[in-house]
């Protein structure tokens, strides 16, 4: 089979699309034909090389990706050949304390596909039953591919662990992200006013459309004196920084007293300086978040399947330039999600 891989650390110049060995399905796996699947910052992580993290070379990277079943493992009750589906790319171990208490997403053992282990951008996947969910047919391949990481994301982050309530204020930073997007959606969604910040107009625009109140172009603005401004020099109650270094010590000064900032990555950096005196002084929380749980992950994407939210798509390309599609995320060019379709399959 075809599938986009590298076999060095580096800059997009490693990527190569040719071929894999075709994978058989072990006892509780599945195999896809995919259709297609769609790119994260992760995927460009990945691909310099993560500390800490050891993969088997060559890698197949991908975290996003949905398709039609095409044989399943003889323990696979779920799933038939047949099936539509789309991949959530969190595996848990079941069995450490964490996975006991109904909170996978703590295990202890807890890895991503296309991060940790082999993706699933490739003609064929080989994933674990469990990392399935089932896609109703009237769903595109591209909103069914785009959606997943990043909806299950924002969801958690806003919703279970930031607990956001309907008239609160919200402050989401890089809207026109695949997180930031979704974030946007769903906060609208909670009732919340909802600021949103991005680097073009254009941008703003499309944030506008799917359901932010207020918009401040960073690069023209300093987000801090406009939230002041904006909320009466009051601060919002949450704000959702997927951003890091860049913007932490910006994102502490944003929030109210009380306030908290919830965040699921680190794009420009994980180690930027803290005021701890501010966290302490104004009462501010500091919440992580990754991914979500089986049943969060169903409960947002039942909302995206009947178009309440809508996974916004930037550009959609052949797996064989999925160097290309590497750029548009790292160049922070457009709005939404970079889609990549197996090139047997694209015919634009």
């Amino acid at each position: 089979m075809q599938a986009v891989q590298f076999s060095d650390h580096g800059d997009r110049d490693v990527i190569e699309y040719g071929e894999y060995e075709t994978l058989e399905p072990g006892r509780n796996e599945v195999r896809i034909d995919i259709h297609a699947g769609a790119l994260n910052h992760l995927d460009i992580w990945t691909r310099r090389g993560l500390p800490g993290v050891e993969l088997k070379m060559p890698h197949i990277p991908g975290s996003d990706g949905a398709g039609i079943v095409e044989s399943t493992g003889e323990a696979v009750s779920r799933f038939e050949p047949g099936d539509k589906v789309a991949v959530s790319a969190g595996v848990s171990c079941g069995e450490c304390e964490f996975c006991r208490d109904g909170e996978p997403t703590l295990c202890v053992n807890y890895h991503l596909l296309g991060e940790h282990v082999r993706g699933v951008h490739a003609e064929q996947a080989v994933v674990p039953a469990d990392n399935l969910v089932t896609v109703p047919d009237h769903v595109d391949w591209e909103t069914a591919a785009a959606a997943p990481l990043v909806f299950q994301t924002a969801w958690r982050m806003l919703l279970t662990r930031g607990e956001l309530k309907p008239g609160e204020s919200v402050l989401v930073l890089g809207a026109s992200g695949g997180v930031g997007h979704a974030a946007v959606q769903i906060a609208d969604y909670a009732g919340a006013e909802v600021y949103a910040t991005a680097s073009t107009d254009k941008k703003l625009e499309y944030a506008r459309e799917i359901g932010a109140d207020h918009v401040i172009n960073y690069e023209d603005d300093d987000f801090v004196a406009q939230i002041s401004e904006k909320t009466g020099k009051r601060g919002v109650d949450m704000v959702v920084d997927h951003v890091g270094a860049a913007t932490w010590q910006d994102s502490l000064k944003s929030l109210a007293r009380g306030g908290r900032v919830v965040t699921c990555g680190a794009t420009t950096g994980g180690q930027p300086e803290t005021n701890i005196d501010r966290i302490f002084w104004n009462q501010l929380e500091v919440i992580g978040s990754t991914m979500a749980t089986p049943g969060e992950v169903d409960d947002v994407l039942e909302l995206v399947w009947d178009g309440t939210f809508e996974p916004r798509i930037r550009a959609t390309l052949p797996m064989s330039e999925t160097a290309k599609a590497h750029r548009r995320l790292e160049e922070r060019n457009g709005f939404g999600k970079v889609v990549v379709i197996p090139d047997e399959r694209y015919d634009r």
